[in-house]
Formats: structure tokens, C-alpha cells, sequence
């Protein structure tokens, strides 16, 4: 599995498109420190970004780089090797590389600027955890999309859609729902819709990190109490490694059932 890994990871450094990742995360934190002239103002900024942009490209990547290396993957196959090392040093390799890029674009420009003698570094490290966490969680889904469609436009179709819904969708559907039945208490609900969407959860723990929950007022207060805890911070890293494990889990599974 480490030489695949091996071979996709500096597979996809080779690729233009992670100088092009990387430059845009490079440029992006030159510009937004060059705007704010301030660290934690940046960090604020960036967090929109991040919790968009990276599961979008996580997602695109992974179905892309699956469809592309196709006929590679199938000479592998042909070889001594177990389905599970392909599948696993594959996924390693692309979600390690898009990490890389993002933790390297990101953190250049803010340790020139002085991050390490700030006050916002831990606010910073937050942000570089969650979106490696999300790069890990959607580069996982969408290698579990391809693996369950042949079809490319299909792949990305529901790669895409996925997305849109986690991003996008889940949000109108879980407000409209808390409207619906403000009447009750849902408190336990709200902490538990949070947990079961990624991005909604790496929100949150930064939103309540940079101390400006305020602007969530009431639920921002219920999760202040829950989230705000060593104990809440330790559950939202647990519900994320668990984002990471499951998808995992399925990609061995379904690459020892799947007949290629």
C-alpha cells in the first residue's frame, strides 16, 4: 500500500492542478493579509473559503483522479496485490497531496506575516485541522461515488450533488426544520444535525474558536456550552475521525465485492 501511496502522492505533485491549488491558497492568504493587515481578521475571512471550497475540491479531485487512473487500477489488479492496498494507497495519496497544498499555501504567508509570534495561532491551527479533516472526509466519498458508478458523468454528477447538498441544502432543510418546531426543545437536536454533517461541525468548532458565536445568538449560546467544553472539543474530533473511518471502511469493502 506505500508504494501506491507513494506513487500516487508524487503522482499528484507532479500535476498542474496542485500548483494550481496550491498557488490559489498561497495568493489567496497573501491577499486577505495584505486587505486585513491583521492575523485574525484574516483567519475569519478564510474560514468562509475553507469550508466551502475545500470539500468542493476534495470531492472533484477524488472522483477525477478515480476515473482518470482507471486502466492503471486495473493493471494493478492484474497484480499480486490486495484490492483493499490499491484502493487505500490511492486515496491516501490524493487526499495527502491536496492536504499538503493546503497546508503549505496557507501557512507560508501567515508564518512570513508572524504567525507563530500572535495570539491567533491557535485559531489558525484550528482551521488547517478542519480542513485537512473535511479534505480527508470528502476525498473518501467521492472515491466511495466512483467506486459505485462506472459511469463518469454519473460519478461526478452525484459527487457534485453531494456536496451541494452537505453545503448548501442541509442548512435550509435543518433551519427550516428548527422553524417548524421551535415550539420544543432542540437543543439535542441542533448539537445532533451539527454532528451529522461535517462542514456544519467544522463551522461551529470555529465559529466558537474565534469567539464570535454570539452571531448564532440562541443556538449559538447551546453550542457554546456543548462545543466551548474540552469535552465537547474532543466529541467534535471524534464525530470527524468517524466522518474519516466509516467512508474508509466502505472503500475496502465495496473494492472487495465490486467485479471490475
Amino acid at each position: 500500500m506505500l508504494k501506491i501511496l507513494k506513487y500516487s502522492f508524487f503522482d499528484l505533485m507532479r500535476s498542474r492542478w496542485s500548483y494550481v491549488y496550491f498557488a490559489f491558497y498561497l495568493l489567496l492568504g497573501i491577499v486577505l493579509l495584505f486587505l486585513n493587515n491583521d492575523l485574525s481578521k484574516a483567519v475569519i475571512t478564510l474560514m468562509n473559503v475553507i469550508i466551502v471550497l475545500v470539500p468542493l475540491i476534495g470531492t472533484i479531485f477524488g472522483v477525477m483522479y478515480y476515473y482518470n487512473s482507471k486502466e492503471f487500477t486495473e493493471l494493478l489488479l492484474a497484480q499480486p496485490l490486495k484490492r483493499s492496498s490499491i484502493f487505500l494507497g490511492q486515496y491516501l495519496g490524493v487526499a495527502l497531496s491536496l492536504s499538503m497544498s493546503l497546508i503549505l499555501g496557507l501557512g507560508l504567508p501567515f508564518v512570513f506575516y508572524g504567525l507563530f509570534e500572535s495570539s491567533a495561532i491557535w485559531d489558525f491551527s484550528l482551521l488547517l485541522i478542519t480542513g485537512t479533516f473535511l479534505t480527508l472526509i470528502f476525498t473518501a466519498l467521492a472515491f466511495n461515488i466512483a467506486l459505485s458508478n462506472e459511469n463518469k458523468i454519473k460519478g461526478f454528477g452525484y459527487a457534485i450533488l453531494l456536496w451541494l447538498f452537505l453545503a448548501v441544502i442541509y442548512d435550509g432543510l435543518f433551519l427550516m426544520t428548527l422553524i417548524m418546531f421551535e415550539d420544543y426543545p432542540l437543543d439535542k437536536v441542533s448539537l445532533i444535525g451539527t454532528m451529522l454533517n461535517p462542514i456544519d461541525l467544522s463551522r461551529t468548532l470555529i465559529l466558537l474558536k474565534l469567539d464570535i458565536s454570539a452571531l448564532l445568538g440562541y443556538t449559538g449560546a447551546v453550542f457554546k456550552q456543548f462545543f466551548g467544553t474540552s469535552f465537547g472539543l474532543i466529541i467534535s474530533f471524534i464525530m470527524l475521525t468517524v466522518w474519516v473511518i466509516l467512508p474508509v471502511l466502505r472503500i475496502i469493502f465495496k473494492s472487495k465485492k465490486k467485479d471490475f
